[in-house]
């Protein structure tokens, strides 16, 4: 029986085999199409400005509140118990503002991005169809799948070219 097995398994890969020759495939990185878009590269400068004042307070933020724990930690047994608590709260409530403000602006800069991809995607989706009929491709597979491509079978300049062009 195991014989008769692997001759049904041999046939069907000396019949199949002049199918899988004919296949055109093609391999697309999605999110590089996506990020490398002039929408993407706009929405990203767009973003920086936007929130690029908040990510400088931050940053301001968390520094004094380093500044504050280092103080504490070196000086912490040097200074009067009153000061060293009044530190204390001050390194605390930097610590709080911080938190609430990098959730804040988190919140903010993933409902931006979400908004964008609404706005993105269905045209970036278009534009892979239509890169995937103009070539008559068989079988298009996500870069991340694949080990090594020939750059002819990479369609991802092309898709990017097409969404650009949408635009």
């Amino acid at each position: 029986m195991g014989r008769f097995i692997k001759l049904v398994l041999v046939m069907l890969l000396v019949i199949s085999a002049p199918v899988y020759a004919d296949m055109k495939i093609a391999v697309l990185n999605y999110q590089m199409a996506l990020l490398e878009s002039n929408v993407a590269k706009k929405y990203a400068v767009d973003s920086e400005k936007r929130f690029g004042p908040r990510i400088q307070k931050l940053k301001a933020l968390e520094e004094e509140a380093k500044r504050l724990q280092d103080n504490l930690i070196k000086n912490g047994v040097k200074v009067k118990q009153a000061e060293r608590e009044r530190l204390e709260l001050e390194f605390n409530q930097k610590v709080r503002d911080f938190q609430v403000q990098s959730k804040e602006l988190n919140d903010s800069k993933l409902k931006a991005d979400q908004d964008m991809l609404k706005i993105i995607k269905p045209k970036l989706d278009k534009a892979v169809e239509e890169a995937l009929k103009a070539g008559g491709y068989d079988l298009v597979l996500e870069s991340g799948a694949v080990v090594d491509v020939k750059p002819q079978y990479d369609i991802t300049k092309e898709v990017i070219d097409r969404l650009n062009k949408m635009q």
